[in-house]
């Protein structure tokens, strides 16, 4: 893994915060441990609402200590997020490095997936401002960190969804499909098959061998009268109603009852986990420190246990595997 190390070493007064793209469970404990290092610091810090269409707009506050106070367990981000089309633009870029050099902003933090960190990569670029990302998103697909703020809460959420729905499944002796976010990558997928006990796991990352699962659904009718199957929204099958009615279609049994369930944005909101919360807040307080040490064009993150920084580029054009004992484990336990 490439480490991007530092430049030289930043004096700086004036830093801000972000969120950008999706929210996630634990953003707001991320903005809190900014804010609170920058402070004990000595800096200054802004917090920007809505992104970068609020860098554009100027739409920036300066944040104190009880500016983030009662916010580590709530959900969501207390700065908003926005999609930018305007950023996309080298004029749009330009409105907004005119409105932080107004105010004399010399570093930022900012929390985000891929697309938040290709334009801070650009930004940087262009205008030279230092950088340090935090990442933010329930996908846990970011490359240079085990695991993404809000990926935990988004877990568990699911799972919490999987044990209800099993209690109705067993009830009526169905076949439920359930499917989680992950349009590109299926951690959710996995992590909550495996705690939720489910018979498949479909993701994006696999091809998903239709003859296969219809035989073995049918094998395990003779073991059990009811099963789950979780799937990623980005399955190569289809989505969860879709592989529903194939699989409907080549079992051909009247009699037996299948159902579909979506829980879609439930799993981007709620409570973060004290795990996010923790990974959060550590993330948050990596960053600034490595503004002030001079690292930029990065992200911090934390792999077996100790905080790295790694570049923008390989954050956004290494791919991160699933782990294959993971893997493994899913066909192991189904039978």
């Amino acid at each position: 893994m490439a480490i991007f190390g530092a430049l030289k070493t930043y004096t700086m007064k004036k830093i801000a915060v972000f969120t950008s793209g999706g929210d996630a469970p634990g953003m707001n404990a991320c903005i809190r441990a900014v804010v609170r290092t920058g402070i004990y610091k000595g800096l200054e810090v802004y917090g920007i609402n809505r992104g970068y269409e609020g860098m554009i707009e100027g739409d920036i506050k300066r944040l104190y200590s009880h500016s983030v106070s009662n916010i580590v367990q709530r959900g969501g981000t207390m700065l908003k997020s926005a999609r930018s089309e305007e950023f996309r633009t080298p004029e749009g870029r330009k409105k907004a490095y005119e409105n932080l050099r107004s105010l004399g902003i010399e570093g930022l933090v900012a929390i985000g997936g891929d697309g938040t960190f290709t334009g801070a990569k650009l930004f940087f670029e262009e205008f030279g401002i230092p950088t340090v990302g935090c990442p933010g998103t329930i996908d846990n697909d970011i490359y240079g960190t085990d695991y993404t703020i809000g990926f935990d809460t988004a877990v568990n959420t699911a799972l919490e969804a999987i044990d209800k729905i099993r209690d109705t499944a067993a009830a009526h002796d169905r076949i439920f499909f359930i499917e989680v976010m992950g349009r590109d990558a299926g951690f959710i997928a996995v992590e909550s098959g495996i705690g939720g006990g489910a018979e498949f796991v479909m993701v994006p990352e696999t091809q998903t061998d239709l003859k296969s699962v219809v035989k073995s659904l049918k094998n395990l009718r003779k073991t059990k009268t009811s099963s789950i199957i979780v799937v990623a929204e980005g399955d190569d099958l289809g989505n969860a109603e879709e592989i529903m009615q194939k699989v409907k279609t080549a079992i051909k049994d009247p009699e037996k009852e299948f159902k579909v369930t979506t829980l879609g944005h439930i799993q981007r909101g709620g409570k973060p986990t004290a795990r996010d919360r923790v990974l959060a807040s550590r993330c948050g307080m990596a960053a600034v420190e490595g503004l002030l040490s001079g690292k930029t064009n990065c992200m911090a993150g934390v792999m077996n246990q100790q905080v790295v920084y790694t570049s923008f580029g390989d954050c956004i054009g290494k791919p991160k595997p699933l782990i294959e004992d993971h893997l493994k484990l899913i066909d192991i336990l189904s039978i």
